[in-house]
């Protein structure tokens, strides 16, 4: 209520700081409290990949190269950015365990706390934080300057999921993917408000990698290049199969898994285990709810009751033939699943590998 109260007492002054990223967080300064969303993953190995890793860029040391390919990497040092369409990631020469503090860091620097802080697991998630750099900058509130900035709010949190995997020639891949929340009015009379999530924002994403490349000792110049373009890919397509509802994308099963897996992230379901040699991720979703306790699109999507938040299990399957990967959705015991719940899954799926 705070945030748009104030955005509404500005008016249309709606110039941002040239730095458009200065983060707060929610624990840090805002009361104003962010409905549940995912529940803690669990402590065990879930991250856990059976047999030998193989990364997106020790698949392309063996292919052969192919004009207008979906994923470019250049690289800078010891540090490269790798991409597939919107999707990217860092591959660092180094390994994990000398990476990890310096993640940290990272995130604690730019204005987060960390919620999630398990270097077994290879993730760091930060809590909800919101972009003060988007607030107005009008003559009063230059003025008065901090004396009134716990007034001012703006009515979206964001938090940022960090992966680190380790690679067969001791380097690590780093994935950060963003999930988003904006504050809405719940009544015509705009008395009362809720949070609801909002898409994941990938130039977010890329500055933040940027950003990390910089704190890993690649010059700014440097990685405002490296961050700069990106390959256009073919978009995701929904299909069907002997009966089952299918996605399918063009890339090979390396590149593949890892698209997959960010967008898992990105869409708000909870990995709790995979198994790459088997391309089986083993996923869960619990949906934000909203401050008057009515399930949103996913909850009701799922048969969610008002004053029930019961996680959702499913496995996704990744399967790649002839650099074409098609990708399913299974039921919790591993039988394919055609209900219209898999088809509105992979459609989430496949609007975020656009």
């Amino acid at each position: 209520m705070i945030a748009i109260t104030a955005a509404a007492l500005l008016g249309g002054c709606t110039v941002l700081q040239e730095d458009k990223i200065d983060y707060k967080s929610a624990q840090r300064g805002s009361t104003l409290e962010i409905p549940p969303d995912l529940t803690q993953l669990n402590r065990d190995n879930r991250f856990a990949v059976p047999g030998a890793t193989v990364t997106a860029s020790g698949f392309e040391a063996g292919q052969p190269a192919q004009p207008g390919g979906s994923t470019a990497a250049t690289t800078v040092g010891d540090v490269r950015i790798e991409r597939a369409g919107s999707q990217r990631w860092l591959v660092v020469d180094r390994p994990a365990d000398a990476l990890w503090e310096p993640v940290r860091s990272f995130w604690q620097e730019s204005g987060f706390v960390l919620e999630l802080d398990q270097e077994a697991l290879g993730i760091m998630e930060t809590d909800w934080a919101e972009n003060r750099a988007k607030l107005p900058q009008d003559f009063i509130r230059r003025a008065l300057g901090r004396v009134l900035d716990a007034v001012y709010s703006t009515a979206e949190r964001d938090r940022f999921r960090t992966r680190l995997e380790r690679t067969p020639s001791g380097g690590t891949e780093i994935y950060i993917s963003h999930r988003g929340m904006i504050e809405v009015y719940t009544t015509t009379q705009k008395e009362e408000t809720r949070w609801q999530p909002r898409p994941a924002d990938v130039e977010l994403e890329t500055e933040f990698l940027r950003r990390l490349m910089v704190r890993l000792g690649v010059s700014e110049a440097q990685s405002q290049a490296i961050a700069a373009t990106a390959p256009s890919v073919a978009a995701a397509r929904l299909t069907t199969v002997n009966n089952v509802p299918v996605m399918q994308f063009e890339d090979g099963f390396d590149r593949g898994w890892r698209r997959v897996g960010l967008a898992l992230d990105r869409t708000g379901f909870t990995v709790e285990d995979r198994n790459r040699s088997q391309g089986i991720y083993f996923v869960r979703y619990v949906e934000p709810r909203a401050a008057s306790g009515q399930p949103g699109l996913i909850g009701r999507m799922f048969g969610a009751s008002r004053n029930e938040a019961t996680p959702v299990r499913y496995r996704v399957a990744v399967v790649s033939t002839n650099n074409i990967t098609s990708v399913s959705v299974l039921s919790s015991e591993g039988q394919p699943d055609n209900s219209e719940n898999a088809q509105r899954i992979l459609k989430l799926l496949a609007d975020d590998l656009k």
